[in-house]
């Protein structure tokens, strides 16, 4: 299992960090039809969407790969 997804999240929310960051120095208004502010918010959070996803898979396998090696130590213990 790859990093990549959490990874391209992080990086999201540093790039709406830094459209933030441009808007309030006024450098930059629009990006194409939309407000910066727009596009910030949007882009931070699909960040935030894929990071948490990946988080909660991680867990998600963590829990499983638990139960498994729970059930497997009560298999050997019953032997």
């Amino acid at each position: 299992m790859t990093r990549a997804g959490r990874f391209a999240g992080y990086a999201m929310m540093a790039v709406a960090g830094l459209l933030a960051v441009a808007a309030r120095r006024g450098v930059i208004g629009d990006l194409g039809p939309f407000p910066v502010v727009a596009v910030a918010l949007f882009v931070g959070m699909i960040g935030v969407m894929l990071v948490f996803t990946d988080l909660m898979v991680r867990g998600l396998y963590a829990q499983i790969d638990a139960a498994k090696r729970r059930d497997a130590d009560e298999n050997a213990t019953r032997e």
